[in-house]
């Protein structure tokens, strides 16, 4: 009977070590992976958050800029998919706590179950050895033998028993306060997960917040791309207007010109000497103007301070796919720079521009220059001017921006400013 006690207690003693075993290895070896993934995903985390915080900098120097609508939709699109990540990545944070916290709570129901098992055993254990508390006697039971060997080891049984009785009872009160932490861990799980659910759902807010900031981006985008080709509509239809008003303002005085010569002859051949002599004399310095403007081509100076040709001298395609003839060359400025005069010659037309802006044409000979969108004319008709006078300044936009147009003609037909400008 002795013996069999003793496998019994052996064998139970066994059980409660495997299943001890057994527990830390379902504890442990979960956890560990999902620390490591969970590192992953908080490393992640903080990356994205830090990529969302740039995109917002980007952002805010893009709306300094009002031609940037483009430049900030892209920045709002790329701000939406990282928020999406961020999204992605606290959903699967909370997949791993869910996965925790449901193995933790089948952890506290095993150790609980464990727990109330011991409590029942020692609870038997005890209840018995209370009922026979005066039937047995230790010294009776170690007399009461038939021999010393016998007496020897009922005593040492009875010892044995009494330290594994002392042994259970501060095994179930090691598995109460296992019990009470892995309790306390739950918690943590349960705060963490509050946590993560609050961070989910302000990152759901701010993606329906950007989400809704894109589609008026898009809108503003859309409306100013409209205004923009509205301008650039209106734009080109004055500069169509300009090139045909200039041609036109050649073209009379192509003819007035001719017609004085005509008047000039027809008076000569009625005999009056010094009238022919005299417009003699002028056509010989028109002559002379002309020949020295042709001498000085690829010489003359540039009529303004620019930053850049915005538009040279041909046919071009613009915005709305149509096609102009640009019968001379664009040049920007800096609001209200100096106009010169390239050359000697005489003003023959002050002329307001079909946007508002002033014109003025300047006779060198067969050759005219035009000068267009100016602001200010210091000059009249029929004035005398020459080389690097100041004909007036260019005109200033409402928005700063200030671009300037020259031409050059020899007759009606114009010419290509580049291989006169030196």
């Amino acid at each position: 009977m002795r013996e069999s006690a003793k496998e019994c207690k052996g064998v139970r003693d066994k059980c409660y070590r495997l299943v001890l075993l057994a527990l830390l290895v379902l504890l442990l070896l979960p956890t560990s992976l999902q620390a490591q993934s969970k590192k992953q995903l908080e490393k992640d985390k903080a990356r994205v958050e830090q990529e969302i915080k740039k995109l917002n900098n980007d952002l805010a120097k893009a709306k300094k800029n009002s031609k940037a609508g483009q430049q900030q939709l892209k920045i709002i699109e790329k701000k939406i998919a990282e928020r999406t990540k961020l999204i992605n990545n606290l959903d699967g944070q909370l997949n791993l706590l869910n996965i925790k916290m449901t193995q933790t709570e089948d952890s506290i129901a095993l150790m609980r179950g464990q727990v109330d098992s011991m409590k029942l055993e020692y609870g038997k254990v005890v209840r018995a050895l209370y009922r026979e508390r005066d039937n047995i006697s230790h010294l009776s039971l170690m007399l009461d033998t038939k021999s010393y060997n016998h007496a020897y080891l009922r005593t040492k049984y009875f010892r044995d028993y009494s330290r594994y009785r002392r042994r259970q009872a501060m095994m179930i009160k090691q598995k109460e306060q296992e019990l009470n932490d892995v309790g306390l861990e739950l918690q943590r799980q349960q705060r963490e997960q509050q946590g993560l659910l609050e961070q989910h759902r302000r990152q759901k807010a701010e993606l329906a917040h950007e989400q809704q900031a894109q589609q008026k981006s898009l809108k503003d985008s859309k409306q100013k791309e409209k205004n923009l080709q509205g301008q650039i509509a209106k734009k080109e239809k004055q500069k169509r207007e300009l090139q045909q008003q200039i041609q036109r303002i050649i073209n009379e005085e192509i003819a007035k010109a001719r017609a004085e010569k005509k008047k000039n002859v027809a008076t000569s051949s009625k005999g009056k000497t010094v009238s022919t002599t005299t417009e003699s004399k002028s056509s010989s310095a028109e002559v002379a103007l002309s020949n020295d403007f042709a001498s000085n081509r690829g010489r003359l100076p540039w009529p303004v301070s620019y930053t850049k040709v915005s538009r040279e001298y041909g046919k071009y395609t613009h915005a709305s796919g149509g096609q102009n003839m640009n019968n001379g060359i664009d040049l920007v400025c800096n609001g209200g720079t100096a106009v010169k005069c390239v050359f000697n010659g005489s003003v023959t037309r002050v002329f307001i521009c079909p946007n508002g802006t002033k014109g003025i044409i300047v006779r060198h000979g067969d050759y005219l220059t035009v000068y267009a969108n100016m602001g200010t004319v210091s000059v009249s008709e029929g004035k005398k001017v020459t080389t690097g006078q100041n004909l007036g300044t260019v005109y200033t936009n409402s928005d700063g921006s200030a671009e300037f147009s020259f031409q050059l003609w020899k007759g009606t037909q114009s010419q290509n400013p580049r291989t006169w400008l030196k």
